[in-house]
Parts: C-alpha cells; structure tokens; sequence
C-alpha cells in the first residue's frame, strides 16, 4: 500500500451492523380525521401494527373551531354522511361532537375487529394535540393519511401530516389517501 492511501475494509461495517439493538414497535397510534378516506388509513396502520405485534391506539381530534365541522360536502365526524353507518350529527355542542367521534371510532374498532384498541378523542390544535396523546400514550409509532385538499381547506387549517412530521421524533407513517386518476 502506498503512503497516505487508506486500507477499506467491510469488518468494521460489519461490526456496527452486530451492535445494533432491534427496535421494537410497542404501541401504534392511528390518528383518523373526517375524511371519508379514515377507514383506509385505519386499516393499513392496524396491518402495520399487527405485523410488529403492536397496541393499537385510534385516534380523532376535535378542532376548537365549530367552523370546522359546518361543511356540507362531509359528515362534521370523519366520513361521508353514512359512511360505516354515520349519519349527519344533528347536534352543534362539543359533548355532541365527541359523542359522536366516539361512536365512530367504535364503529372503526368493530370493523377491524379486535376489542383490543383504545379509541381516544381529544380536543385542541390537530397536530399539536395528536404529538401530545403520541407521547402520553408512549406511541412508538404515528400513523396518519395524507390527501390533497381544496386550496381554501389548506390555506385555513394547513397540512397537519407536515405539521406532525416537521414536530415529531417519532416515526411517522403516512397513508397517501389521495384518490388515483
């Protein structure tokens, strides 16, 4: 070998390889929103859960905004008017609104058939508040669906998936939701 050439060899990656602990995923927190694309992004985290013998944790954040849920493209609660058997929430009070989120959540639990999630609402700033029950809940992992929005939708509440992820140490798994052309 020449003077100032380096020596390479494939040991010392090799050796860091052997040292590395397996990460374990103890707990994967499902955060579903209203849109109609909630049962797809349920599904695909409890899969993700179940591969690595994972708690599963559902998830729905209520907006301090009753603005929020007026819509009339959607049900106020994550899905279509309908959808999974929801039907539009008649009341405008936040008991009701919660009420109702639960309900869904349950009916989420049910169609993926384990007793074993925890259904959780919560009310506050949607990111902010899905990074605080990630952390009190110990989540190992946070799952999240991803579409795009109407340009007035995102100019008032933003990307909370980009929020999450720009705030998070934690993994973040994100189900693209957006429908195909």
């Amino acid at each position: 070998m020449k003077e100032g050439q380096i020596k390479l060899t494939h040991n010392t990656h090799n050796q860091n390889r052997q040292k590395m602990k397996p990460i374990t995923m103890k707990k994967v927190l499902i955060a579903l929103d209203y849109d109609p694309t909630a049962q797809k992004v349920a599904e695909t985290g409890y899969t993700l859960a179940q591969n690595m013998n994972a708690e599963v944790i559902l998830l729905h954040v209520l907006s301090n905004s009753m603005f929020y849920y007026t819509s009339t493209e959607y049900s106020p609660i994550m899905g279509f008017t309908g959808y999974m058997g929801m039907n539009t929430i008649q009341s405008n009070t936040v008991e009701g609104l919660k009420e109702a989120s639960m309900h869904f959540l349950e009916k989420s639990k049910h169609h993926l058939d384990d007793d074993s999630i925890e259904t959780i609402v919560l009310e506050g700033d949607f990111a902010e508040t899905i990074l605080e029950c990630a952390k009190k809940q110990h989540a190992d992992v946070i799952v999240m669906g991803s579409h795009s929005r109407k340009w007035l939708e995102n100019i008032l509440m933003g990307s909370v998936t980009e929020e999450v992820l720009h705030n998070t140490s934690l993994p973040l798994f994100i189900v693209p939701t957006k429908k195909q052309k």
